[in-house]
């Protein structure tokens, strides 16, 4: 029997045979048979109806699954070394999508920029025979239009190959992995060969003839493949092999094929990412990740959404309750996920598979990790971590379609050390606050929610740790070290013993400190530093002025901004300030002008393509590119202003021409409203150029405010979101430290003050460098206050200066830490930190 099988052009653009294509495995046909096409356009369509099948090696290659055939579409020559970038997945892997559906967009100026060519051929190869009969070339083609027309005839079964099987190992030494090229090398390899080869990689296996299938096994550089050939030319076939494969050694092994194995040797000290700082002694409670099993089919449409109707309505009011009682940051975590359980998308994308004739559980699942694909697949990182509350509410929906309680937690112990491949926000939430000790998860990033969640409720976290902390057994002892990023396993008893003592030194000296948490902090010889707090909304005011706040020196207006479809009008925003500023009731507030771009995107203020947003529309700049927005922000200002002690601070300045074009503008503001307070002027000194400027600067302000996390980032060429990079990212490095020096030096001739807001501010092991340097003012987490003031009092400006010249003097970060953990210890004034 055969058929014909029809092929939609997917792409906009000017298709060419394959060989014009500029790399000689496609060009010669070895990945299969086609066309290519010269995109014009971003978007690839499926060219027929089928089942999408994700290519683990990057979002550059897809599959469609056709009848009796399988259609490759490679986007771009060599993009697999652009990683993700570049490319986002509109589709989950294993749908089933009809002809005409966006499976991916692309950039074609990212791909003309890293890439050899952003050619596309599309190819079909067949499970069974499959042979083109037409196929056009030569001239543009529209997506839609008909690109390749086929016979697809099913093969007449064949007999197994007998004879013994042989079996040996490989090393994929391929850059960037298993993808396209060295895939179908492999294939066209073994075609003249008479045996059945199978490919297993981390318990998956693959036919070793089919360039797809051993591309969809996603295996990295390095990775061992195990490979088993039966039949006549057995051995012919590893020789083959080897020819484009190192063999392994007997002392290389296999990755598992179960992530989590318990079976797997843990070493006794995992590196991680610090999510949120601090120490704790306990013991390992493992959370599983298993996927509820749900059934496709449903009980008719009317019954189906009816049954996703009241889950969702379930959802809601327990994310309402539990929004009521969990302080400001998990409240607007909680709020936002409101929001998202609201998502007309997600909603109507269930609904029409539910209308589809599948079951409520199985379309809200289809539904919410299609949408997850797609926050997943981009560049940004913040909107990437997204994609895991998109997974927190699928857990929880789907908990309540099956009748449980959307917000059950399990029971710890004592001390629990909850490890997981990641913990989402609402599991963290319904851990018992009393029992949990810290957070090990690896996978997740420093900028989650759950992240964070953790910080905000005081609980240490590592996160990025890898596969070795998921084969931690249940009950082992641990010591989570989140102020070195590091994790113990089964520590011996002089190590246990000393994390008690360093325990129980903390908790008594929080105790100490909370009791002086209002006094002053003045440094042994008297000179009085301000102690301030950072704020993100007025609901977080009340806890920092509890913690001994003296004001706040960074107020995020983001909050404002972010989550939401049109921007906060000039009313919305001046009653937002003055309700922090009666909060605050006379205290100083210091309103950061809005800092969106880079890692802070905003829906309705779309960006123009960035190779690296980083460096581009970032903090006032985008003020300056949207001046509407920011003169209404102005406006909102001014008028608050009037009610309390407030001060502009610019973010993200970095030459002369910033801040004058914003003073120009504050102006005009205070010119349309009439006369009234004129609040102070800042800048946040973000950039080397900044500080390199800063004499220059500070003469045309009235103080200025160290952003420590991207000084630190800018300076040490370093992403601050990469989780590889994040331990090595210390703003306590002393190239670092010297732009500190170089900014208070050139401040203090001007006679204006300089504070640091940046994460520095709240680093104890930090603070007397900060106030040797010559800083004046610190704002901090409200948490960490009363620690602060603490230690301010116990030191003198003479001591800190001879301890940030020496810091100065040394060659990196990790020295600079040492030389303050010994000078801290020897004086009495830290001494449990590590």
């Amino acid at each position: 029997m055969s058929g014909a099988l029809q092929l939609l052009s997917p792409l906009a653009g000017y298709a060419l045979p394959l060989a014009e294509v500029p790399d000689p495995v496609f060009a010669q046909g070895l990945a299969g048979d086609g066309v290519a096409i010269d995109p014009t356009g971003e978007v690839l369509f499926a060219p027929a109806a089928g089942e999408i099948v994700v290519m683990p090696a990057g979002r550059h290659a897809l599959t469609l699954r056709v009848a009796g055939a399988e259609v490759l579409m490679h986007v771009g020559i060599d993009t697999v070394q652009l990683g993700d970038r570049g490319f986002e997945l509109l589709v989950q892997d294993g749908a089933h999508v009809a002809v005409g559906t966006p499976l991916l967009k692309f950039s074609l100026d990212v791909i003309a920029r890293g890439a050899r060519s952003a050619v596309t051929p599309v190819l079909l190869s067949a499970s069974g025979g499959a042979r083109i009969t037409h196929r056009v070339t030569g001239r543009v083609v529209a997506p839609g239009e008909v690109l390749m027309e086929a016979t697809v005839a099913a093969l007449a079964p064949t007999a197994a190959p007998t004879g013994p099987v042989l079996r040996k190992r490989f090393v994929a030494a391929f850059g960037h992995g298993l993808h396209a090229r060295p895939a179908a090398l492999i294939a066209t390899a073994l075609q003249p060969l008479s045996a059945e080869v199978t490919v297993h990689a981390a318990g998956r296996s693959a036919n070793a003839r089919s360039t797809v299938a051993l591309m969809a096994l996603g295996v990295r550089e390095g990775e061992v493949l195990g490979v088993a050939a039966t039949g006549a030319d057995a051995a012919a076939v590893m020789q083959a092999l080897a020819g484009l494969m190192p063999e392994a050694s007997p002392q290389v092994k296999p990755p598992p094929a179960v992530r989590a194995a318990p079976l797997v040797s843990v070493p006794p000290v995992l590196p991680g990412v610090t999510a949120a700082r601090g120490f704790a002694l306990g013991v390992a409670v493992v959370l599983a990740a298993a996927d509820r099993e749900v059934s496709p089919e449903g009980a008719g449409a009317d019954a189906e959404r009816a049954a996703l109707a009241a889950a969702l309505e379930r959802v809601r009011a327990a994310l309402t309750r539990r929004r009521e009682n969990s302080g400001a940051t998990g409240g607007e975590i909680l709020e936002a996920h409101l929001a998202l359980l609201a998502d007309p998308e997600l909603v109507q994308r269930a609904q029409q598979a539910i209308d589809a004739g599948q079951g409520a559980a199985f379309s809200y699942r289809q539904a919410s990790r299609a949408l997850a694909a797609q926050l997943a697949g981009l560049e940004d990182a913040r909107l990437r971590e997204r994609a895991a509350d998109l997974r927190d509410l699928e857990r929880q929906v789907l908990a309540a379609l099956a009748g449980e309680d959307p917000h059950a937690g399990p029971a710890l112990p004592d001390g629990a050390i909850v490890i997981a491949e990641e913990i989402l926000p609402s599991q963290l939430l319904s851990l018992d606050a009393s029992r949990i000790a810290g957070v090990a998860m690896a996978s997740g990033g420093p900028t989650s929610h759950v992240a964070i969640l953790a910080a905000a409720r005081a609980v240490p976290a590592l996160v990025a740790m890898g596969d070795g902390v998921l084969a931690i057994a249940p009950g082992t002892p641990l010591v989570l070290d989140a102020d070195a990023g590091q994790l113990l396993v089964n520590p011996d008893a002089a190590a246990v013993g000393a994390a008690r003592a360093r325990v129980q030194a903390r908790s008594a000296r929080a105790v100490q400190d909370a009791a002086h948490a209002h006094e002053p902090a003045l440094t042994r010889d008297g000179t009085r530093i301000a102690v301030l707090c950072n704020l993100g909304s007025a609901a977080e005011v009340a806890a920092a002025l509890q913690a001994g706040a003296e004001g706040c020196g960074l107020l995020r207006t983001e909050f404002l901004f972010l989550e939401r479809r049109d921007p906060p009008d000039e009313e919305e925003q001046t009653a937002a300030y003055r309700a922090v500023l009666a909060q605050l009731k006379g205290r100083p507030l210091t309103i950061r002008t809005l800092d969106a771009g880079g890692d802070k995107p905003i829906a309705y203020l779309p960006l123009p393509p960035e190779a690296n947003p980083a460096l581009g529309l970032r903090g006032v700049r985008t003020s300056l590119w949207r001046p509407d927005l920011f003169q209404v922000q102005l406006r909102a200002i001014l008028r608050a202003a009037q009610h309390g002690p407030c001060r502009i601070l610019l973010p993200m300045v970095a030459e002369p021409a910033d801040l004058q074009q914003a003073r120009e503008m504050l102006a005009r503001a205070r010119r349309e409203l009439g006369p009234g307070p004129l609040p102070e002027l800042g800048i946040m000194v973000e950039t080397p150029s900044c500080a390199l400027q800063a004499q220059t600067l500070a003469a045309g302000v009235d103080f200025l405010s160290i952003g420590t996390n991207d000084l630190s980032q800018y300076t040490l060429a370093m992403d601050r979101l990469h989780p590889a990079l994040a331990a090595r990212l210390d703003a306590l490095h002393p190239a670092v430290l010297a732009l500190i020096r170089m900014t208070t030096t050139a401040a203090q001739e001007r006679a204006r003050e300089v504070a640091v807001c940046g994460a520095l501010a709240s680093d104890a092991l930090a603070v007397p460098i900060l106030l040797g340097l010559g800083v004046r003012e610190l704002s901090c987490v409200p948490a960490l206050i009363p620690r602060i003031k603490a230690l301010v009092r116990g030191v003198t400006l003479t001591e800190c200066e001879g301890l940030a010249h020496s810091a100065l003097r040394l060659a990196g970060a990790a020295e600079v830490r040492a030389l303050a953990r010994d000078w801290q210890s020897q004086r009495g004034l830290f001494a449990e930190v590590a």
